[in-house]
């Protein structure tokens, strides 16, 4: 009788292969086709923009922040801005948190729009991409009408916003939110789910795969839609209230199986709640009225006293070539972001620089924890946890 061979076999997925979007290599050691132990590797796309910002002016980081959760830009510059503000102890205007609690739901929902394309993609499902990317262009448009900017607005600043809303802004958001999730019949989300939902490749590729219990959530530190997924209720916005999010309502969406497909009925789920939130806030703001602190220390005097007053003139100039001075201290601010608790650690010693920015990157907790959902599934299942983990890259490495 023959023997049979029982070596295991070692392979790399990535850093090429696309559904690890160039940038995460996994080592992977093989049974046959079962996944024996997997060695993430990352640091493909190190930036050193934690390094970088201690070199920046306090307002000058915002660009630098969202670039790295690049899927959910305005939230780290929520994070990084709500953290600068306790440390100067400023407290915005309501107005200026409704606005940025519109800015961060809409850009929620732009991130899941990217990983529902992304993900289906993956699997097959080539369709729900080219639906999923044709809704998040008119976000992007919006963020475009918002700051002139796209992909990076750097809309929210330290002390408010860069500027007031655009006129006409409120009725092309008010326009999307109707063709996405209508208040009565059938919108674009109601297509995703009819293609994805109850397709029955989608099904067998999606459902037991990549399960994860949620006491393995919170050992590994995996919070928002992963965890919720698995059974828990945990959300910033309801747990550590900011920008008045405790003034909405809306519900914390979860499921209990903790596997690939309720991950993604998750996510489809807050999409749902963020429509909701969108259309409170848009009710609530004022169509005239104050969009940054009226400490002209921090925020810059208005264009029409910088060209009218001597001393707008010069606090104009201070502001712009000096920055301002951030007492000294240390401050962390969660925030709930498209990929969980994304929170922003800064240190200051009393100047017009950070001394230290740091970032609490969801995707990192995700990579660390890979061989959770990874090992004792197929090969070819690989590829669906990692797409239903939303592994931003650029969050992970920054």
């Amino acid at each position: 009788m023959a023997e049979v061979r029982t070596e295991t076999m070692t392979v790399n997925m990535g850093p090429q292969h696309p559904s690890t979007h160039g940038v995460l290599r996994l080592v992977l050691e093989l049974d046959g086709e079962t996944v024996v132990s997997v060695s993430p590797t990352i640091g493909f796309l190190h930036t050193g923009i934690e390094k970088t910002a201690e070199q920046k002016k306090w307002q000058q980081v915002i660009p630098l922040v969202e670039r790295m959760d690049y899927l959910g830009a305005q939230s780290n510059s929520l994070a990084y801005c709500l953290s600068v503000e306790k440390l100067l102890g400023l407290e915005v205007p309501q107005r200026v948190k409704d606005i940025r609690v519109l800015i961060a739901e809409l850009q929620r929902i732009s991130s899941h729009l990217v990983w529902f394309g992304t993900h289906a993609m993956e699997i097959g499902a080539i369709t729900g991409m080219l639906y999923a990317f044709r809704e998040r262009e008119i976000i992007m448009n919006l963020n475009e009408m918002l700051a002139g900017f796209r992909f990076f607005p750097s809309f929210i600043r330290v002390g408010g916003l860069r500027e007031d809303i655009p006129r006409g802004f409120k009725e092309a958001v008010s326009a999307f939110l109707d063709r996405f999730v209508p208040a009565s019949g059938s919108g674009k989300l109601d297509e995703y789910e009819t293609l994805i939902t109850k397709n029955p490749i989608w099904l067998d590729r999606t459902r037991g795969v990549g399960t994860i219990t949620l006491a393995d959530c919170y050992q590994w530190g995996l919070f928002g839609p992963i965890a919720r997924a698995a059974g828990g209720d945990y959300d910033v916005r309801r747990a550590f209230p900011y920008s008045g999010y405790e003034t909405y309502a809306f519900d914390v969406i979860g499921a209990s199986n903790g596997d690939v497909y309720d991950r993604y009925l998750t996510r489809v789920a807050e999409m749902r709640e963020s429509v909701k939130i969108c259309r409170q806030a848009l009710e609530r703001i004022d169509p005239v009225g104050d969009y940054q602190v009226a400490d002209r220390k921090v925020a810059p005097p208005p264009k029409d006293e910088v060209y009218t007053e001597m001393e707008a003139l010069i606090q104009h100039f201070l502001i712009y070539s000096q920055g301002f001075n951030v007492p000294a201290g240390e401050a962390y601010v969660p925030v709930e972001g498209p990929r969980g608790e994304h929170g922003c650690y800064v240190v200051s010693e009393g100047g017009n620089r950070p001394m230290r920015v740091h970032m609490r990157s969801p995707g990192l907790m995700a990579s660390q924890a890979l061989h959770k959902f990874i090992v004792g599934g197929m090969i070819a299942d690989v590829i669906a946890v990692i797409g239903s983990l939303d592994v931003v890259m650029g969050d992970v490495d920054r």
